[in-house]
């Protein structure tokens, strides 16, 4: 926000209500107004929805995790695989850390967002 200036809208699920709370309070003191997910619609939020599909499919569903430290492990390297080795479609079969580079070089130059 401190680059590109604060989003008209940021859409979300309550979450926990303590949190949801402060979130609000943060957002509204930001100029940024809240559209909220009903509960049961995951049609509203097919990003996320995209994700956890992936995470059931590419791992949850594929491993047995006989620690918790085993599952940390596994997680993590699934989360690096995801973030700078996986190509996604909606970056041009690109990786999101490729993404990010080149991102990251447009706002260091001044380039125009394409």
């Amino acid at each position: 926000m401190t680059i590109h200036g604060p989003p008209g809208f940021i859409r979300s699920d309550n979450g926990p209500e303590f949190i949801a709370d402060a979130a609000r309070g943060f957002l509204a003191a930001s100029g940024v107004q809240t559209l909220f997910i009903e509960p049961g619609s995951p049609w509203q939020n097919g990003f996320n929805e995209s994700f956890n599909a992936r995470l059931r499919d590419e791992l949850l569903n594929l491993e047995l995790f006989a620690t918790l430290h085993e599952a940390e492990v596994l997680i993590a390297n699934w989360r690096n695989y995801y973030n700078h080795e996986r190509p996604h479609g909606a970056l041009g079969y690109g990786t999101p850390a490729e993404a990010l580079e080149g991102l990251t070089d447009r706002v260091k130059t001044g380039a125009p967002h394409q």
